[in-house]
């Protein structure tokens, strides 16, 4: 039955265009069929079900965080759109649109992995490259939740010291924003900088690697912009005239809000405006030693709604452009990510704030993140990105702190800002740091299944549906697998210290040393110093996998 409501609706799907040049097509859910995909911040609603009644419109929002034009199903069926789409499900049926591309669907096979390799092979082959190897086999260490917007070349020396003091491996050390004149000058700051390249050179004798924060924003009050807005290099305001100059007034830039306020900004489809950021970003590189960058606010909501640039389509061309920018650079992050998928682009988790209701999405958000192609990445900060809620020590939670970095310790990149010595008791902060170690041990491995996925475009971290789909697993968020044989299942609830876990086939091996044969669920005990994972030793044959 399967095949043949496939074949019916396929025939109709080849003509999808409907009036007014939208392309559309209606697809019957089966039964029990889970779905996946579109956008890395709703992976804790996931997966959409047949009783599933949810819309998503990806033209011109990514929503905080990696979008992607692909939706993929535990039956083995995909969809894909070239260009922004619009997905619903509702009554029973998965309704795609887009204004400018023909949707693309089928099936694959009978898996979600059938569906998604499929997808992966097809839409965005993997180049078989991977980010800096550093970002997965250490911890990387961000300045922001201990100086925010006081980057300053003092604070950021004693920060990395003292993680050398108390003990952590030296990784990557992001330094995040307000480090440069103002946004768009590029330019340490000579207030709070006195020596940036021999800060640099000490960073990097302490074993660290160096990021920058940047952003596509310029100031409008600076002589940067001015140069800038004279080359015809940044957004302009809707409805000016394109063909003269913006010192004539007809075609002064815009001024777009931000959380950092109103800026202009950069017209990177013009190929001179992404010439002009790089050159910027190469300067700190030869002049002072930066590894790489922090590529922050490529949000595709601020181009979009009648600011016009040239060679311009849509609002998302623009975070392409700018997540094209990392490709000349190993050492990169993104948080704001439009297709792109199977490059060797490190894509973030957007920021979460310091609550156990946001810790429990990291899981579903980083399986999320791998189902659209994004391999190669990160949780957000450990304990959360929110930086109001770190002002008051009395204000943290302790143990949500510790869940945070367990949680994050077998991910393939794990991140720190907030100081554990300073915001833990010496206890938790000790399990923060065996965290850390623990993230640094398995390093290589860690590293060896990035660049298998860099070959074969599957995603590092995997759901237990993924690889066992006979278990009927589609709906457990608070486990995953890391490769293929490392179940990680950490306690993401206030309070607890005990949790059931679910066991696929084969044999496992604990960190507690204990060995569990599945498939069978097993309750066990948690204590806070505790992170459950267990190793797939060898396979093994049950009357439930048969």
């Amino acid at each position: 039955m399967k095949k043949l409501l496939f074949t019916l609706a396929a025939l109709g799907a080849v003509a999808a265009q409907a009036k007014d040049k939208e392309y559309k097509v209606e697809i019957p859910l089966e039964k029990g069929e889970a779905w996946w995909g579109g956008l890395s911040v709703d992976g804790h609603k996931m997966p959409y079900l047949e009783e599933t009644n949810y819309t998503r419109d990806l033209l011109g929002n990514n929503y905080g965080n990696q979008a992607q034009p692909l939706l993929v199903s535990n039956t083995g069926r995909y969809v894909w759109c070239e260009e922004p789409m619009k997905y619903e499900y509702k009554s029973g049926k998965l309704v795609v649109s887009s204004q400018f591309s023909e949707i693309k669907w089928g099936d694959a096979g009978d898996t979600l992995k059938d569906a998604y390799e499929y997808s992966s092979k097809n839409f965005f082959p993997t180049d078989g490259k991977i980010p800096d190897e550093l970002l997965f086999t250490e911890p990387q260490y961000n300045t922001w939740i201990e100086l925010m917007y006081d980057q300053n070349e003092e604070d950021i020396l004693e920060y990395a010291q003292k993680l050398i003091d108390q003990g952590y491996p030296p990784g990557v050390l992001m330094i995040d924003d307000n480090w440069q004149e103002n946004y768009g000058v590029w330019e340490f700051s000579a207030k709070r900088f006195k020596d940036p390249k021999g800060m640099i050179e000490k960073l990097h004798k302490m074993g660290f690697k160096v990021m920058m924060w940047v952003c596509p924003f310029v100031t409008a009050d600076s002589a940067t912009y001015r140069y800038l807005a004279q080359e015809d290099l940044l957004l302009r305001d809707p409805g000016k005239t394109q063909n003269i100059l913006w010192a004539n007034t007809s075609n002064k830039p815009a001024i777009v809000r931000w959380w950092n306020g109103a800026s202009a900004c950069l017209d990177l489809s013009n190929p001179k405006a992404m010439d002009w950021f790089k050159d910027q970003l190469d300067h700190l590189v030869e002049e002072y030693g930066v590894d790489g960058f922090k590529f922050d606010a490529g949000d595709a909501r601020f181009y979009k709604k009648g600011v016009v640039s040239k060679n311009h389509t849509h609002a998302n061309d623009h975070t392409i452009y700018f997540s094209e920018l990392g490709l000349h650079y190993p050492l990169n992050e993104y948080r704001a990510s439009w297709k792109l998928a199977g490059r060797p682009l490190a894509q973030r988790l957007r920021d979460k704030k310091h609550n156990w209701g946001d810790m429990q999405q990291l899981i579903p958000g980083i399986i999320a993140q791998g189902l659209m192609g994004y391999a190669f990445t990160c949780p957000d900060m450990i304990g959360g990105g929110e930086y109001q809620s770190f002002l008051k020590t009395d204000s943290i939670d302790e143990e949500l702190v510790v869940r945070s970095a367990q949680c994050s310790a077998l991910m393939p990149m794990m991140q720190f800002s907030a100081a554990p010595w300073r915001v833990l008791s010496p206890e938790n902060a000790k399990i923060c740091k065996d965290m850390a170690k623990l993230h640094s041990k398995l390093g290589q491995d860690i590293l060896a299944m990035a660049k298998k996925s860099a070959k074969t475009g599957e995603p590092i971290v995997k759901s237990l549906e993924y690889l066992f789909p006979e278990g009927d697993y589609e709906k457990i968020q608070d486990q995953f697998i890391l490769g293929d044989k490392i179940m990680v299942a950490p306690v993401l609830a206030q309070g607890a210290r005990s949790r059931e876990v679910v066991f696929p086939r084969g044999t496992w091996k604990g960190d507690d040393g204990s060995t569990v044969v599945g498939p069978t669920k097993v309750t066990i005990n948690v204590p806070l110093e505790r992170l459950p994972w267990y190793e797939k030793v060898q396979d093994s044959t049950s009357v439930a996998s048969k």
